[in-house]
């Protein structure tokens, strides 16, 4: 809820949601900023979501040129110092809404979507051509209050998209802000030049849906435009994904240092690494990164957090370090992390298979039990616990819990899992987290900036830093650094200027769940669903009713999930742990 983060592991699906990085360095899915400051210094904009553009025309060969407009315009906003999602950003939270990435939206779901994400406005149009010339519109939908933006149209030969683009962009966000500084002309200078057939091929292969398409389009972008990094990123991301590190990592230190998603760049370097077996020069890639962070950091470009408050590079850090031996300072490093995240349980898992190595089987069981906890629909964590309790001779105490596992995840859930003597198989256990969350880089800039210009990032009148977006913002800024006194209040005033805030209940369940009042939590919960339904409401709810021992309830909302949104991946997940258990007379 509050930590929209991308959990991505080798054991799990992936459910992921997406914030900013209001400096150079943002990752996948995160909102974009610009690392011009000379443009970005002066303004205080909101943020921006951008969906693809409508084809009003009769040729599907111009199909790619709906995300081609999107990425044009993000890219547009972006170097002028906007904060805008990415494309992966809106991507990823369709797929919790289960629609696919090229899904048409209404422009209700769009302020729903908008809404989720805490953006400000949501940009949306469509084109026209008749392979010729090119014709686009777009608008400006404002989220609170709720308003539509004058009609921005340009046309133009179809070879001069590019410069369209640029202009369509720049009428968009002078038309939004009446003291918009920029002329045409220096927005124009903030811009990239990007060849054009090179463009076509980077979305297209982007779009692609096929390796060797995606491959093949994104060489041929890098070929026509050698200095440009962002095919170069998605070719490194692509050879990633199919877990070819030796091709991956020369793609990844192509992308400069500067550019918006070399974060992402340099920690999956370090995690092909670790996938190498190459844990000296893994140790090196997140040492380096965590320098790179506290660098910026004291520039203030992430708000006073460092490397060493970002829980999944400092897991990997410590799996580097427990392979080369180093396991004090992996054990520092994981219980930072989980501390940092405390709903996370790979954390735990992998401190109990430090203490298990060590023959430490007391403190494994507890490592292993606080997993289990995080995540009772995690056979793995379980298999391990009931391990470590059989280690340490409570036998009777291993056979509650293979029945109690039994009952909540059915009678095939625990996986075989054999410990040698030497704890080489504990290795293969040790769990890599393969994404960054960059969202915890930035989470209190935006409050800092409101507290000292009096104002939300809306820039518009009546959009005061007492709206409730402004609210819920806080509130989830301070949930993400632990302060949940604060993040209660937050949502309690959201609450009071809009009573029927569906975001503000699910929050406030998330408040509850970290405190143990999981009853409350529940309560928050099903008000939140009250007031709007959702499948990843409803998956929270099912995995509270887990930890609550209810796996007939946890199933129930699990399928309801999945009646809302078939493909999202998380309600899929939880529901293959619960299909095969046993009910257990819980409520119904």
């Amino acid at each position: 809820m509050a930590r929209r983060n991308c959990k991505i592991g080798w054991w799990a699906a992936v459910w992921c949601g997406v914030f900013v990085l209001a400096a150079p360095n943002a990752g996948a899915g995160q909102r974009t900023a610009s690392s011009r400051p000379a443009a970005s210094s002066s303004l205080q904009q909101g943020i921006y979501l951008v969906f693809p553009f409508e084809n009003l025309g009769t040729s599907p060969r111009l199909d790619w040129l709906g995300e081609g407009l999107e990425e044009l315009t993000i890219q547009n906003l972006s170097a002028a110092g906007q904060q805008v999602y990415s494309r992966a950003g809106r991507t990823g939270e369709l797929e919790q809404y289960g629609l696919p990435t090229s899904a048409k939206v209404s422009r209700a779901t769009m302020l729903r979507i908008a809404e989720d994400l805490d953006a400000d406005f949501v940009v949306f149009g469509s084109f026209n051509s008749d392979g010729k010339s090119l014709t686009v519109e777009s608008r400006i939908l404002r989220v609170e209050p709720t308003s539509l933006r004058p009609e921005v149209r340009e046309s133009a030969t179809l070879d001069s998209l590019m410069d369209l683009a640029t202009k369509v962009s720049w009428r968009l966000i002078s038309g939004n802000d009446r003291t918009y500084p920029l002329s045409l002309a220096e927005f124009t200078k903030l811009q990239r030049p990007i060849r054009l057939d090179a463009f076509e091929h980077y979305i297209r292969g982007i779009l692609a849906s096929e390796d060797e398409a995606r491959l093949r389009e994104l060489r041929e972008a890098a070929r026509l435009e050698p200095t440009w990094p962002d095919p170069d990123f998605e070719l490194g991301e692509t050879y990633f994904s199919r877990n070819d590190c030796t091709s991956a990592i020369p793609w990844f230190a192509k992308v400069p240092k500067v550019h918006q998603r070399s974060l992402e760049g340099i920690f999956a370097s370090g995690v092909c690494r670790l996938q190498m077996n190459q844990p000296e020069q893994a140790e090196e890639v997140f040492t380096a990164l965590q320098d790179q962070l506290r660098s910026n950091a004291n520039r203030g470009a992430m708000a006073g957090l460092t490397g060493a408050d970002i829980p999944e590079l400092l897991n990997n850090l410590a799996v580097a370090r427990a392979r080369l031996g180093k396991t004090a300072a992996a054990q520092e490093d994981l219980k930072h992390a989980s501390d940092f995240d405390p709903d996370e349980d790979d954390y735990p898992f992998n401190l109990g298979l430090l203490a298990l190595r060590a023959g430490d089987g007391a403190g494994a069981t507890g490592y292993f039990r606080e997993a289990a906890q995080r995540a009772p629909d995690n056979p793995e964590d379980r298999a391990m616990l009931i391990q470590a309790l059989e280690k340490t001779g409570k036998k009777a105490e291993a056979d509650q819990e293979r029945e109690a596992v039994g009952e909540a995840l059915g009678p095939n859930a625990l996986p075989v899992i054999r410990v040698d003597a030497k704890g080489e198989a504990l290795v293969k256990l040790q769990r890599i987290k393969m994404g960054l969350d960059v969202a915890a880089l930035w989470p209190e800039m935006e409050s800092r900036v409101m507290t000292a210009s009096g104002t939300s990032s809306g820039g518009g009148a009546g959009d005061t830093a007492d709206t409730a977006v402004a609210h819920l913002r806080r509130g989830r800024q301070e949930l993400a650094g632990g302060r949940l006194d604060n993040a209660e209040s937050e949502f309690r005033i959201v609450l009071r200027l809009d009573a029927s805030s569906s975001a503000a209940h699910s929050e406030l369940a998330d408040v509850d769940r970290r405190r143990g009042k999981l009853d409350d939590a529940v309560k928050e919960l099903q008000a939140s669903l009250a007031a709007r339904d959702s499948a990843v409401v409803r998956t929270t709810l099912a995995r509270i009713y887990l930890e609550q021992n209810k796996p007939d309830l946890a199933r129930a909302e699990a399928e309801r999930a999945l009646k809302l949104a078939p493909n999202y991946s998380a309600a899929k997940q939880l529901l293959g742990h619960l299909q095969n258990a046993k009910p257990n007379g819980g409520e119904q």
